[in-house]
């Protein structure tokens, strides 16, 4: 094998180096100490690889074949140094976090699977090794998230993600069966480049809309969107693989596919509308929540929203930096949840009294101004404009002003300060994109975009009444705190459908019963004034 041949298989090293530390840590008599330390060392090397070959490709070409239905595009690149790099700082964390546990090596193994699906899901060319590798994420996932099969809610929240995996995998199989019957051939490049010399057959325009039915069902958006909730009985670092990590895939998938998107209106329309109702919804309900953990699950399901919507009005280069930029934020948020309680107690003494009612009218206004600035100074910002009122109303929350701050002189303040702050982020992200040179291209959408300007629009007037009028519109916030009772139907409908036992054993529920016991004594005592 010449050294050419040789150099072609190292994208291939992180799905090596995972699945060699998942099968070392099932080997008979391995210590948890032992399975760690492999799995950090193969992490590490993954971590290298990756950064080694995102170099190479950023130096010397846009992607390279790897293998036969395997591709390493630059924007894969950029994934899957990041996805490596995150999951080596979680499973860290992880060996700390589970230290006394009994089911650690399992752990290891489904994590370090779980990463190995992820990155062989990021070189995937063709349609079957997409399907294996998605459908083997849901699977690898599924052991993390039972890791307490005492927690009958953890139960319950990973069987109707199974639900929702295997209804999203049959979409997956229609799809693929739709294209291949189309075009003859399994691979997404030959796929881009018959719609890049001819219009969609409607097989291709019923396989786009497959595909964004999968998208949808895979990145919990509405309606089955509560399992994503539910899980925060799972450990709090498998909290952050999965926002940092797995529910972003849909992102990629979606840039993967923008050739046929583009090709087809239908399936763009479901994203759209898909994407702007969970974003709805999810930004709601975060405003009546109080617990951290789930405030952040809810914030996940926004974003994801965002991000679909982003996709289907054909903004991908936007839709790339956003996903970057949140697998970033929601694993450091939620590996810092300790730090995120204090600081959200603070915020909440700040904002006890509800926001300056001026603020809310001209938080819009100045978003829109500092879109303008950053369109007119920026050369590449070459945005449309219905886009610039879209990112107004998503970020015009981010400057409201609590009315505890409202000290002569402190609105001008404070929108100077928030106005120069969110002008250098815009600007700075704007060059970065440039910079990361991500390989992907936009492809904006003017009808569907004015009918996202006009929901956010409704949206953004309804959250301004639950600040100004919270007393008159206290049944909307019950409504709006239980999640408009979407999850509940789903869940009826769910079991009715595919009855199952989420219920612990009666002998491992007294065994939860007795360790949490015993835990809450040795926290108290923990906590409790040394004389």
């Amino acid at each position: 094998m010449t050294i050419a041949q040789i150099s072609r298989l190292v994208p291939l090293a992180p799905v090596l180096a995972m699945t060699t530390a998942a099968l070392l840590s099932r080997l008979r008599g391995v210590a948890p100490a032992v399975a760690w330390r492999n799995f950090l060392v193969l992490s590490g090397a993954a971590v290298l690889g990756a950064g080694a070959e995102l170099a190479w490709r950023l130096v010397h070409g846009a992607g390279a074949s790897v293998l036969p239905g395997l591709v390493l595009t630059r924007f894969g690149a950029w994934m899957a140094l990041l996805v490596q790099f995150l999951g080596s700082v979680i499973g860290a964390f992880s060996s700390r976090y589970l230290q006394g546990e009994a089911r650690q090596r399992g752990y290891v193994t489904a994590f370090a699977g779980v990463l190995a699906a992820v990155q062989l899901l990021l070189l995937a060319d063709a349609w079957l090794p997409l399907i294996v590798a998605w459908a083997a994420v849901g699977a690898a996932l599924h052991r993390l998230l039972c890791f307490y099969p005492e927690r009958p809610f953890a139960l319950l929240a990973a069987h109707k993600k199974r639900i929702a995996d295997r209804l999203a995998d049959a979409a997956m199989l229609g799809a693929a069966a739709l294209a291949w019957w189309s075009t003859g051939s399994g691979s997404l490049s030959a796929l881009s480049a018959q719609l890049a010399h001819a219009p969609a057959s409607p097989a291709l325009q019923a396989s786009a809309l497959l595909l964004a039915l999968a998208v949808l069902l895979r990145t919990a958006l509405l309606p089955m969107h509560g399992w994503l909730i539910q899980v925060m009985e799972a450990p709090t670092p498998v909290s952050a693989l999965l926002h940092a990590g797995v529910v972003n895939l849909g992102g990629f998938v979606l840039i993967r596919f923008a050739p046929l998107l583009q090709a087809a209106p239908a399936a763009r329309a479901v994203l759209v509308a898909g994407g702007l109702a969970s974003a709805a919804l999810a930004g709601m309900v975060s405003l009546t929540r109080v617990s951290v953990k789930v405030r952040l699950a809810w914030s996940t399901v926004a974003q994801m929203g965002f991000m679909v919507l982003e996709c289907g009005l054909g903004l991908y280069a936007l839709a790339a930096l956003h996903l970057l930029g949140h697998s970033l934020y929601k694993a450091q948020a939620f590996l810092s949840a300790s730090s995120a309680v204090r600081d959200a107690r603070l915020r909440a003494l700040h904002e006890a009294q509800g926001f300056a009612a001026p603020s809310l009218l001209a938080a819009p206004l100045l978003a829109a101004a500092v879109l303008w600035l950053v369109q007119r100074a920026l050369p590449g910002a070459g945005w449309p404009w219905w886009w610039s009122a879209v990112l107004a109303l998503a970020w015009a929350p981010l400057l409201w002003l609590p009315r505890a701050r409202r000290r002569p002189g402190a609105p001008l303040a404070w929108h100077a300060a928030c106005g120069v702050g969110l002008l250098a982020l815009l600007g700075g992200a704007m060059q970065l994109a440039h910079w990361l040179r991500l390989g992907v291209h936009d492809a904006p959408w003017r009808a569907a975009g004015l009918v996202a300007l006009a929901g956010l629009a409704l949206l953004y007037m309804v959250l301004v009444l639950l600040q100004l009028r919270p007393r008159t519109l206290a049944g909307w916030r019950r409504w709006s705190y239980a999640g408009f009772y979407v999850d509940e139907a789903y869940t009826r409908v769910a079991l009715r459908w595919w009855p199952a036992r989420w219920t612990p054993p009666p002998a491992a529920h007294a065994a939860a019963v007795v360790s949490h016991g015993a835990s809450w004594k040795q926290s108290a005592n923990l906590s409790s004034p040394k004389p």
